[in-house]
């Protein structure tokens, strides 16, 4: 079952961009894509555990800060090295002005 948390407000988040949301002690990754569409993954990256939301977003393409590796926001694969582990995705809906990135009970 899925329970829905909200993350933010969607104008928050600028398109091509990104911001950090925590949620009992995770940390997600909430995007906003050139065309209005809205993404989640973990926040953290799977090589050295840096804050994606301090790194780039370029197209569908987020861009870690430390050492560049890069993943697909929309899926969560490993893009570029050196990262090799892909990133967990969440589903997210828009609820009126409010994302809401859902969860596994």
């Amino acid at each position: 079952m899925t329970t829905w948390i909200e993350a933010c407000g969607a104008d928050d988040i600028d398109q091509e961009d990104v911001v950090r949301f925590d949620h009992e002690g995770r940390t997600f990754a909430i995007y906003r894509s050139p065309d209005d569409q809205y993404f989640a993954t973990d926040g953290l990256c799977s090589h050295e555990r840096i804050h994606l939301a301090d790194g780039l977003v370029m197209d569908d393409i987020i861009e870690c800060p430390k050492h560049n590796g890069r993943f697909s926001y929309k899926t969560g694969e490993a893009r570029g090295a050196p990262v090799c582990i892909n990133l967990k995705t969440y589903p997210i809906k828009v609820d009126g002005d409010r994302i809401m990135i859902g969860l596994g009970s």
